[in-house]
């Protein structure tokens, strides 16, 4: 059985007469029947009547229609997937996110992706940045949004927003009681959540630069694995510096700090011609961060 064959029976079909399907399919009428022949004898079963002024589907034929469409359509679908390819249209994407600082527009971007995009598959990773950085080098991530400042040289970095640093206090901590920006001097004497692991060593060293950076020396404690990183913060023993107010949890309140400083993100792949989809994923980033917006003030 042959895919012509399929189409040459639905058009048959659809006009009621050889004639016209030979018309519309732009082929002669004799090698018209002829396949129609070959396909009823492998099928077994008579598929059309044919009558003085066209043909009639039999109960098989009815039968066969509906299936062979459905094969008709699949082979269409199955013929696309080339042009959907290239398209980034359908595809697959490993993104990695960084653990403890966090892009704030990530929900949109993933969101909005999502909707256009429905037939890319995409995996979302959680983790240190010395960990994804070193999976996207071995090829188990196509991309990693993190801070910039993260990145090697090796790895192609496209730009996508900018935002500040925030200040994380549990609900019973004496910052949780004021609202607008923190100034450097009000974390003089204050312990500070960092990873202790070595592939979190990335964010430890910009949390300790920019507070140094302010005159402040902290104390810098060891936080939780993982989703427990700022547990201590809930607790009220310590505070965090983060970059999206997306991990306060735990009745945590979120305040800007007030250093005068953006931290940029960027999307980090290796391939410097990307596959499609991940070109698609990137443009979407840079149309989530690209409209101009003030660098956040206060959360609530």
């Amino acid at each position: 059985m042959e895919l012509r064959q399929l189409n040459y029976f639905v058009a048959i079909a659809e006009e009621q007469s050889f004639t016209r399907a030979a018309e519309r399919l732009w082929v002669a009428q004799p090698g018209l029947s002829t396949q129609i022949r070959r396909l009823e004898s492998e099928l077994g079963v008579r598929l059309f009547e044919r009558r003085p002024r066209g043909v009639d589907l039999t109960d098989a034929g009815e039968l066969f229609l509906e299936r062979a469409r459905k094969a008709v359509a699949a082979a269409a679908l199955a013929r696309s997937t080339g042009d959907d390819l290239r398209a980034g249209r359908v595809g697959t994407i490993r993104l990695g996110i960084v653990t403890g600082a966090g892009w704030p527009l990530v929900g949109t971007l993933l969101g909005r992706f999502g909707r256009d995009r429905p037939d890319v598959e995409l995996t979302v990773v959680e983790s240190y940045a010395g960990t994804l950085l070193r999976d996207l080098h071995d090829g188990r991530l196509d991309a990693v949004l993190a801070p910039s400042m993260f990145a090697s040289t090796e790895f192609l970095r496209v730009p996508v927003g900018e935002t500040q640093w925030l200040v994380l206090a549990g609900p019973d901590h004496r910052l949780a009681g004021s609202a607008g920006p923190v100034a450097a001097d009000e974390l003089d004497g204050e312990a500070v959540v960092v990873t202790s692991h070595r592939d979190g060593a990335a964010y430890d060293r910009v949390v300790a630069e920019t507070l140094a950076d302010l005159g402040v020396t902290p104390e810098l404690r060891p936080g939780g694995p993982g989703p427990a990183l700022f547990g201590g913060v809930v607790c009220g023993e310590a505070i965090a510096l983060t970059t999206t107010p997306v991990v306060a949890v735990g009745g945590m309140v979120v305040r800007p700090l007030d250093t005068g400083r953006a931290v940029e993100f960027a999307l980090l792949s290796l391939d410097q011609t990307p596959a499609p989809a991940i070109e698609e994923f990137i443009g979407a980033a840079e149309a989530v961060g690209a409209p101009a917006r003030p660098l956040l003030r206060a959360v609530a």
